[in-house]
C-alpha cells in the first residue's frame, strides 16, 4: 500500500509525527513578532550542531542552494579553489564553482575511497594561491565519511590563509561537527536529512573568518547574499519571505534532538550504521566503503551488481513497501543505498534488514535465514549491555 511506504533513503527522510503536527500550525506573517522569536530561537539552537559561535543563516531552498551560497559569499570570480571529490556531490560542488567562474582544481578519489591525507597535502602545496578548500563530509552517493577534522588541520598547517568549506548536507545532526575547534570556516546543510524536517530549508553556518570574508568579497549575488541575511538576522528576521511552515517543523525537530541529547543522537547514528553493516556482511554482500573508520553513520551503500539494483529495489518495494535508494552516475548499475538518519531507530534497522534478506532470497541470492537480523542484534545487544542510557 502506498501509504505504508517505509522510506529508508538518504533524503528526504521520515518526518516524526510531532514535526508533522508542527507543520499544521496556523500561518503567521513572516514579519510577525512570533516569527522573529522563532528565527532567533532556531538560529541559536542550530549553532551547537555545527559547533560554532559564529552565525547560522536560514534560506528557503535545497541543500544545493546552501552549497552555492557558501561559494558565492566566500569566494569571487577568478579565485582559486580546491575541491576534493569522492563521489557525485563533491563533483557537484566542483560544477557549482566552475559555473560561477572560479578557477577550480580537483583532487579526486575512486568511489568509496577516503581522502588520502598525504595526497591532500600535496595538492595544497601545488596550489599556493588557494582562496578556499572544499570537502564533502558525508559523500551521500557512496556512503563515505571524509576525515574533515584531519583535513582541516592540514589546511591550517599548509595553507592557513585558505578557507575550509564543508558540504555537511547529510552529516549535520547525524555526525559530530565542531567547526570552531576543527578550524572549519563554513558548512552547508539542508533540512531534509538528519534534521528530520521536510525539504526546503538551506542552512549555512559561518565561523569568524568566514564572516569577515563574506563582508569583503566582491562578487555578484542577490537572493543568496548573506550580507543581507546578516543585516536581517540582527533584527531576528530574514531579508526575503522564509519558508514559514518549515521553520515551524525545524523548531520542533530541534526539540526532539535536544531531548535525546546531541551525544545520544550521534551515538544512535553510529549504532545504526554498525548494525546495518554487520547485517549486510552476514548476507555476503560487499559494502562500497570497506573500512569501518570511513563509513558514514547516516547512509550505507551496498554492492548488488550481481543481482541488479533495479530488481532489488523493485522487489523490496513490491513485497515489503521498503524503499532504498538507487546509486548515482556510474554507480547506478552497481549499488543500492540505505538511509539511516534522522527519525530512524535500531528497530527500523532490524525491520529493513529482515525485508532485504527475504528480498535477496526471492531473487535467488543464497542466504541463511535470520543471519542479517542476528548479526545486527548482536551489535545492538553488545551496545545495550555496555550502555547505561536508552537509544532514543
Amino acid at each position: 500500500m502506498q501509504d505504508q511506504l517505509y522510506l529508508r533513503i538518504p533524503g528526504p527522510t521520515p518526518v516524526p509525527p510531532r514535526v508533522l503536527r508542527a507543520l499544521a500550525q496556523p500561518m503567521v506573517g513572516h514579519r510577525d513578532p512570533l516569527m522573529d522569536e522563532r528565527v532567533a530561537r532556531i538560529t541559536a539552537r542550530l549553532k551547537p550542531l555545527f559547533g560554532t559561535q559564529g552565525k547560522v543563516f536560514l534560506l528557503a531552498g535545497s541543500g544545493t542552494l546552501a552549497m552555492e551560497t557558501l561559494l558565492v559569499n566566500l569566494t569571487a570570480p577568478g579565485d582559486e579553489v580546491l575541491v576534493v571529490t569522492n563521489g557525485n556531490f563533491g563533483e557537484r560542488f566542483a560544477a557549482i564553482a566552475r559555473d560561477h567562474k572560479r578557477n577550480v582544481h580537483t583532487l579526486s578519489f575512486p568511489p568509496g575511497v577516503p581522502t588520502d591525507p598525504e595526497a591532500f597535502r600535496g595538492a595544497l602545496a601545488a596550489h599556493p594561491n588557494l582562496r578556499a578548500v572544499i570537502v564533502t563530509h558525508c559523500e551521500t552517493s557512496t556512503s563515505l565519511l571524509n576525515p574533515v577534522r584531519e583535513l582541516a588541520a592540514i589546511v591550517r598547517e599548509v595553507r592557513p590563509e585558505a578557507l575550509v568549506l564543508v558540504d555537511g548536507v547529510s552529516s549535520i545532526a547525524g555526525v559530530e561537527m565542531a567547526m570552531d575547534a576543527w578550524g572549519i570556516d563554513g558548512v552547508a546543510t539542508g533540512s531534509q536529512k538528519a534534521l528530520m524536517s521536510p525539504p526546503g530549508l538551506a542552512i549555512v553556518a559561518l565561523g569568524p573568518r568566514a564572516l569577515e570574508a563574506m563582508r569583503a568579497v566582491d562578487g555578484p549575488r542577490f537572493y543568496a547574499d548573506l550580507r543581507r541575511y546578516e543585516d536581517s538576522l540582527a533584527k531576528n528576521t530574514t531579508p526575503f519571505t522564509p519558508a514559514v511552515s518549515l521553520l515551524f517543523a525545524l523548531d520542533e525537530a530541534l526539540n526532539l534532538i535536544e531531548e535525546e541529547g546531541y551525544e545520544g543522537v550521534f551515538a544512535r547514528h553510529r549504532l545504526m550504521r554498525d548494525m546495518t553493516r554487520a547485517g549486510i556482511r552476514a548476507l555476503g554482500l560487499p559494502l562500497l566503503v570497506e573500512d569501518d573508520a570511513y563509513a558514514s553513520p547516516t547512509v550505507t551503500a551496498v554492492d548488488v551488481e550481481a543481482l541488479g539494483p533495479k530488481r532489488v529495489l523493485a522487489t523490496l518495494r513490491e513485497h515489503f513497501s521498503v524503499v532504498f535508494a538507487s546509486g548515482q552516475g556510474n554507480l547506478t548499475p552497481r549499488i543500492v543505498r540505505i538511509g539511516h538518519m534522522g527519525y530512524v531507530s535500531p528497530s527500523d534497522v532490524l525491520h529493513y534488514l529482515a525485508a532485504f534478506e527475504v528480498t535477496l532470497e526471492l531473487l535467488g541470492h543464497p542466504v541463511r535465514r535470520g543471519a542479517a537480523v542476528a548479526a545486527a542484534a548482536e551489535v545492538y545487544t553488545a551496545w545495550a549491555t555496555a550502555s547505561s542510557s536508552p537509544t532514543r
